[in-house]
Order: C-alpha cells, then structure tokens, then sequence
C-alpha cells in the first residue's frame, strides 16, 4: 500500500540558487502545455523569468525555472517537492549552474562554445556571429528598388499553355 505521508525535501547539494530543476515530469505531455503548466503553478511564489522544459531524449521529464531571487525559488521548492502534476510527483531540488537569464541580467553571461568544451579551457571554440543572408533581389535593379520600398511586384501574364489547361464542367 503506498504511504500516504507528506514528501520531505529533497537533501541539497547544490547550493541556493534563484533557478530550480525539476525532475519526474511527464514527458508525454506537449512541451508548449508544459511550460504553461509550469508558469502558472510557480508564478503564485515570486516573479519566474523563465521555464526552460526541452522535450530531447537526455532532457525529456524535466525543466528549469528561473525566479528573480533565492528567496521565491526556496519557496516554491519547499512548497512544491513531490507535488503532482499530470500524474507524476515533482523532485525539485537548485540547479548546479546559473541560467542564461540570470548571467544575462547580472553581466555575466558567456556565450557558451562548440563541442561541449569547458569554456576558456583547452580545445573550446568561439561561435561566431554569422547574419542571415538577405532575400535576393528578383529581376532587375527596379525591381529591387521596389522591394526595399515596400511595393507590390507585378503579376506575371498567364501563358498559354495555362489558359489551354482550363477544365469544363459537365452536368450529368
């Protein structure tokens, strides 16, 4: 018979941190819904900046919430731990590393490098801003011009051969 006592939290080994890692999801839920989900269930304990909830194979059944401060995310973690969400008992415990949205908003952030190397250890490799390339120009120069001004390009004339393919009705 299963036990029907409260679950107790989780013993931490990272130390705090205003982003949490959830574990135990169900991954047959959409991720899309389960970002919602995950939103609405840990915006009620502080500002939540971000739900990181990735649907690969590694990361499937778990997300990462990132709050504005310690402090709402110790709340929602001691709150939360073993509560049920679409089946399944959520494992909350701090995440090991800061997300993006904290480095960013604190001046910290690094864009992170190729091949899963340490960053500014040996063998890591920058990535380098690339643009998109822009559409190519249709036509000639006019044509061009204009596209950069915002204006409709002209319909092309129906050939013949379109005009011979057209089918007549037959009311039987």
């Amino acid at each position: 018979m299963a036990s029907t006592a409260p679950p107790t939290a989780p013993k931490q080994t990272n130390p705090a941190s205003q982003t949490l890692y959830i574990q135990n999801l169900n991954d047959k839920i959409r991720k899309e819904d389960l970002r919602i989900s995950l939103y609405t269930l840990f915006s009620t304990y502080g500002c939540v900046l971000d739900v990181n909830a990735l649907k690969t194979m590694k990361c499937r059944g778990q997300a990462h919430i990132a709050f504005r401060d310690i402090i709402s995310a110790t709340q929602a973690m001691r709150a939360l731990h073993g509560v049920s969400i679409y089946g399944k008992d959520m494992r909350i415990s701090y995440a090991k590393d800061k997300s993006h949205i904290i480095s960013k908003l604190d001046g910290t952030f690094k864009i992170p490098t190729l091949g899963g190397a340490i960053p500014g250890g040996e063998g890591a490799v920058a990535v380098p801003f690339v643009p998109l390339p822009s559409a190519p120009a249709e036509g000639t120069a006019a044509g061009a011009a204009a596209a950069a001004a915002g204006q409709k390009r002209q319909r092309e004339e129906e050939s013949e051969e379109d005009e011979a393919m057209d089918v007549e009705d037959d009311d039987d």
